[in-house]
């Protein structure tokens, strides 16, 4: 479905999808003033531990080490691409906003989301990054802790995979900008529309197809390279009948009340 379709008249003349949609605005009621502190406090936090580690990773760079490097770096990139569907697909798929804690502060986004795929748009760059930066705080911080008081003996040893850990890190904190920029079709810099075009980020033809509902494929959005084998394998289908079948929740049913208001 394109986004200029997302405004289509229901029942009852209520629109389908978009902003004026009685579960939409619902929905953008929940963002609370503690959501938001929440999220300021893990942005600063983690590009502070970030902006640290870099510079340390340039700091103990060695020549020699470029081909293992180079492999850590793709290897970590894929990885946050595979963490960004399973997460992805974890929230859309089960849970409910009215679940304690975790139901407003982390799945309301996303049933948000698909009622109003454009709101991601309309955030700013801390609402849109503050729960991606506070998921990389821990290991942001483990690897600013072996930069202070490992031997430079062991920091090179470790090299490699701390240039994993550093990008798989620094790919999960940018899923959630790539993801905009997926929805976003005007003013992108052209750096940006370069890198979808090329696919090393997630590209806005290709994120079209999770919004087609039910919203039950491609679910990686990060850089996307894993969305087609994982749907050739049935990979989330899989997942779901197993869990379907030990628990007896049906997947996505949260997600469809919200699709449904009316009022």
């Amino acid at each position: 479905m394109a986004e200029s379709d997302l405004t289509e008249p229901c029942r009852e003349g209520s629109p389908r999808w978009g902003p004026q949609h009685a579960g939409a605005r619902e929905l953008a009621e929940l963002y609370s003033p503690g959501k938001r502190l929440q999220e300021w406090i893990s942005v600063v936090l983690c590009f502070l531990l970030m902006s640290f580690n870099f510079c340390n990773i340039v700091r103990y760079f060695s020549i020699e080490h470029t081909t293992s490097i180079v492999l850590s770096i793709v290897a970590g990139i894929i990885t946050a691409d595979f963490a960004s569907g399973l997460v992805h697909w974890g929230a859309d798929t089960w849970g409910s906003v009215e679940l304690p804690i975790v139901g407003k502060a982390f799945i309301r986004p996303f049933r948000e989301h698909h009622i109003d795929p454009t709101a991601i748009t309309r955030h700013d760059f801390i609402e849109t990054n503050g729960d991606n930066c506070m998921l990389t705080i821990i290991p942001l911080y483990l690897l600013a802790y072996k930069f202070i008081y490992h031997s430079p003996d062991l920091i090179y040893k470790s090299y490699a995979t701390d240039c994993f850990i550093f990008a798989l890190a620094m790919f999960v904190t940018l899923t959630n900008q790539i993801h905009k920029w997926s929805h976003t079709y005007f003013g992108l810099p052209s750096w940006v529309v370069f890198l979808q075009d090329w696919h090393v980020i997630l590209p806005r033809k290709h994120h079209r197809i999770h919004h087609v509902s039910p919203h039950e494929t491609y679910f990686c959005i990060t850089t996307g390279w894993l969305n087609y084998p994982l749907e050739k394998l049935g990979f989330w289908r899989r997942l779901e009948d197993i869990i379907q079948g030990v628990t007896g929740e049906k997947p996505r049913a949260d997600d469809l009340k919200w699709a449904q208001k009316v009022k």
